[in-house]
């Protein structure tokens, strides 16, 4: 197989040794000495895909390869240990007899062959242009074999203990979050950012005190930078007055002032998987000469925030990840709770999956048939957008722009992390005992047996955030909402007011009339 593809000198095939420590210590000198003879290191060059036959023998393979999320294929049998089974993205059930082992090599050589034949017919020596990228991602946009790999953030790697590590790290940080998204359709004239979510404190209250926090315990610099419209950018610069004793960097940026603006149209479909139009306000802040300030400041990364997510923060784990794997773009995504428990154990598992399965849609009626959420947080590397900034193909706002990245993924992060701020609903959900914040970042109650949020959809009678407060005067527990011990449907007609007392409990119950609590 090796001779066939000539992915390696035949002469010095027989002498390869693939050792422990084979992708992460690639770096290391290419030549030792052993007893008998000299041995040959493959290139450092990291595998697009590792193929794994004898899955009892190659644990350590198994967790590099995780590590620096490259796809794994591997031969899987009902003896597997599941600690492995799930870093599997590609298993193929089957017994590792020669026969089917032949096969897949066969299979595999193949299909490189074929490859490489393609790919001498555009000329040896020839490389791919950015203008050829950018008209390949023209061509494929829309194609159903598109995919993307997906990586659970609990196979992502802990930060490193070494704090002057950590302060290296996230020195290369800034936080963009664009603050247009406005609170009119729950009776609020301003902003979302400024709506009070928890015991008094806002979304940028949140995420502000995280950075602060951040830069108090390794003494690193995030700046935040503020994206804002005319009419919400007084309202936010006022706000802002409370941070100036904080060791937090602001800067905030009117639109048509600082930045370079532009008419951005979102094209395709529902059914495709497409950012929040803020990545193509970022793109225009990027156009006005910030990244390279931003770059000559020493900053490789840019996490840009939802403005609709209140649980969208700064997470050095995902951070470390992009170092570690020279990932130029990364969006978080969330399981979706239409598959119920299946889905959730998928969720788990890394894999390949194709733009079909996302929607940027998190509605309970518009997310059947999908696999994952985009919840719209992009992390990007700021040198590689100076690479691309130029090209008029570079669309943030569209997944095909992916192609145009050296190495992209999607990151399947918690249900904590993704909490929407649309309606009233979310606001009792969010102001409930559910969830919790400290130093700026939700945390879910451990009671919480499923996996999944209640589902809350309150009346229009709640849609204004004035009406939502005269009618709760305290949020009742809901933690073991819709859980085991029952379902409750409060169910008032129109004109028909119900008054439940405070401390009332309701178990298995149905309410339509004042009589029935």
């Amino acid at each position: 197989m090796t001779s066939r593809v000539t992915s390696l000198i035949p002469e010095r095939a027989s002498s390869l040794w693939k050792m422990r420590g084979f992708l992460t210590n690639s770096c290391s000198p290419k030549k030792f000495r052993s007893r008998h003879k000299k041995l040959v290191f493959a290139p450092t060059k990291m595998p697009d895909c590792v193929v794994i036959f004898d899955t009892e023998r190659k644990s350590s393979v198994f967790l590099e390869a995780e590590r620096l999320g490259i796809p794994i294929v591997a031969l899987v049998d009902s003896s597997m240990p599941w600690e492995y089974y799930k870093k599997v993205t590609y298993p193929i059930p089957a017994n590792d007899s020669v026969q089917f082992v032949y096969l897949i090599c066969n299979m595999i050589t193949k299909c490189l062959m074929l490859e490489k034949k393609k790919d001498g017919a555009k000329g040896p020596g020839k490389k791919a242009t950015i203008k050829d990228r950018v008209e390949s991602t023209s061509e494929s946009e829309g194609s159903a074999s598109d995919e993307v790999l997906v990586v659970p953030y609990e196979n992502l790697a802990p930060m490193s203990c070494d704090v002057a590590e950590s302060k290296q790290l996230l020195d290369k940080l800034v936080v963009v979050k664009y603050n247009g998204a406005l609170g009119k359709n729950m009776g609020f004239g301003g902003p979302k950012s400024l709506i009070e979510v928890k015991n008094g404190s806002t979304p940028l209250d949140l995420i502000v005190n995280q950075i602060q926090s951040l830069n108090s315990k390794y003494g690193c610099n995030i700046p935040l930078l503020l994206m804002n419209p005319k009419n919400t950018h007084n309202d936010i610069v006022k706000a802002l007055e409370k941070y100036s004793t904080l060791d937090v960097d602001i800067h905030p940026f009117e639109q048509g002032e600082h930045t370079q603006h532009e008419s951005f149209v979102s094209e395709g479909c529902e059914d495709k998987w497409q950012s929040s139009k803020h990545g193509a306000h970022f793109l225009s802040l990027m156009n006005s000469g910030t990244l390279d300030v931003l770059l000559a400041q020493g900053k490789e990364y840019a996490l840009v925030v939802n403005p609709d997510n209140v649980a969208g923060v700064v997470d050095p784990k995902i951070l470390n990840h992009l170092a570690q794997n020279s990932i130029e773009y990364c969006s978080e995504v969330t399981p979706t709770t239409s598959n119920g428990l299946i889905n959730f154990m998928a969720s788990s598992l890394q894999g390949m999956f194709k733009l079909e399965d996302f929607t940027s849609d998190h509605s309970e009626k518009s997310v059947k048939g999908f696999k994952y959420i985009d919840t719209r947080s992009l992390w990007l590397n700021l040198k590689a957008i100076k690479r691309l900034v130029d090209t008029s193909a570079l669309n943030l706002d569209n997944l095909s722009t992916l192609k145009l990245f050296e190495n992209s993924i999607g990151i399947s992060i918690p249900q904590s992390r993704f909490l929407p701020l649309n309606c009233t609903s979310d606001l009792f959900l969010l102001q409930s005992d559910l969830y919790s914040f400290t130093e700026g970042m939700f945390v879910r109650n451990d009671a919480r047996v499923s996996p999944s949020d209640p589902s809350i959809a309150l009346g229009p009678e709640f849609e204004k955030i004035s009406d939502f407060k005269r009618r709760f005067e305290t949020i009742p527990s809901i933690v073991k909402l819709d859980s085991l011990e029952g379902k409750v449907v409060i169910d008032a007609s129109p004109g028909l007011t119900l008054r439940i007392p405070g401390g009332v409990v309701l178990e298995d119950e149905e309410i339509n009339d004042p009589t029935d609590i």
